[in-house]
């Protein structure tokens, strides 16, 4: 069943002594606005989270195929679109080894909707897949931002050892003391709060369901419960406050109701390093005409 209704969405949560996401360019350290202090998490992690969620859950079966994963050749899964929509002989090789098609305009929109169909997160985030082997590109209903820690955060930097080596040439350098040094940063506790929507609109094109975003709501509140890493310490959801709107345009600005969540430290002069140092409060009292709030967690 289609959308009948837009959703813009809280999603709060927290880390603690671990790195919720990591900057390569600059060694891996957990990214922080250089002005604030605050952390930063990409909404490309929140994403990867969900997927990794859902492929799990859905045993990556279709329709709940997941196009954007570890090792994926994306061109191979457009050159299935084709194949699948009996416009296989709309393929040829570049001479290389690789595929590119020559589909005209219809051709390529079968292969677009036959994409939607089968990757949830395709058709959930939306992708550009007009390279090489040409399936167009879909804008996704579900939009989620950078998430901001609600404080400056602290990136804590610690010296670890391995009590082994890679290679003999280490082994010999050291006479056989084997230990190989290296460096891990965390952050002692950060709470996250993002913000996310929901198009009814863009969900007719692309095929979201409900039942699809029944699943997306389950997926980002247990997606960090199937994501542990050494590196990522101790992550969980700590709430997601969903704000449906009682039509597909909306009835009233994602800004002033996303302001009604606030996350606030106890103690003002304290350094937080526990959800519980926190109070959250929800403003659900004369809420906008047209929308009712549902706390799914928290």
């Amino acid at each position: 069943m289609s959308l009948q209704n837009r959703y813009d969405f809280v999603l709060l949560f927290d880390v603690k002594d671990g790195n919720p996401n990591g900057d390569p360019d600059a060694g891996n350290l957990p990214r922080v606005d250089a002005e604030t202090g605050r952390g930063l998490v990409t909404d490309v992690s929140l994403k990867r989270k969900v997927r990794n969620f859902v492929g799990l859950v859905k045993e990556e079966q279709p329709p709940f195929e997941i196009y954007v994963k570890e090792k994926a050749v994306l061109n191979r899964q457009h050159a299935r679109a084709y194949m699948s929509t009996d416009a296989a002989d709309m393929l040829e090789e570049d001479g290389k080894g690789h595929m590119k098609s020559k589909g005209k305009a219809d051709t390529v929109e079968k292969a677009r909707q036959w994409m939607c169909k089968n990757f949830y997160d395709v058709r959930t985030f939306g992708a550009v897949m007009s390279t090489g082997v040409n399936c167009g590109q879909v804008r996704g209903p579900v939009q989620i931002t950078f998430a901001r820690s609600v404080d400056p955060v602290v990136a804590s930097e610690h010296s670890i050892t391995r009590m082994a080596v890679a290679t003999e040439a280490e082994a010999e350098k050291q006479s056989g003391d084997n230990r190989t040094m290296g460096r891990k940063f965390t952050v002692p506790y950060g709470l996250y709060a993002a913000h996310g929507f929901v198009s009814a609109h863009l969900a007719d094109q692309t095929g979201f369901s409900e039942a699809d975003l029944e699943l997306l709501w389950q997926a980002l509140g247990n997606m960090f419960e199937h994501d542990r890493s050494a590196a990522r310490g101790e992550m969980a959801t700590r709430g997601l406050y969903v704000f449906k709107h009682e039509g597909k345009l909306g009835n009233a600005p994602a800004y002033s109701l996303f302001e009604r969540v606030k996350a606030e430290l106890k103690d003002k002069d304290s350094v937080p390093r526990s959800f519980s140092d926190y109070t959250v409060t929800v403003d659900a009292d004369n809420l906008p005409n047209g929308v009712e709030l549902l706390s799914l967690v928290g």
